[in-house]
């Protein structure tokens, strides 16, 4: 998948996603699980990377849709019919992070 290289900014909002652990995992279970950075609209327009937000494998790209998860690939419908929206799902991360 194309990308471009991050800006000092986005490299920053990442490493706090990463810090802050999947969006899905501290909303619904109140844990901390290790993420990887979900881009909301890919990863080649300005202000890309700061438009992510953190999952967890599962929750990002395990490919399944169960009684326990839901992954967003392929699953995105049914992903923010049971989670949020991603852009709620990103502005929960910012309120976090900011306060």
């Amino acid at each position: 998948m194309k990308s471009r290289t991050p800006t000092k900014e986005e490299r920053v909002w990442m490493q706090c996603l990463l810090d802050h652990g999947c969006v899905v995992c501290e909303r619904e279970f109140k844990v901390h699980t290790p993420p990887e950075i979900h881009h909301i609209d890919g990863k080649t327009k300005p202000n890309a990377h700061l438009n992510s937000i953190p999952l967890c494998t599962k929750h990002h790209r395990g490919g399944e849709d169960n009684e326990i998860y839901t992954a967003r690939h392929p699953f995105k419908f049914r992903f923010e019919e049971r989670y949020g929206t991603e852009t709620e799902l990103l502005e929960h991360c910012r309120s976090k992070i900011f306060g």
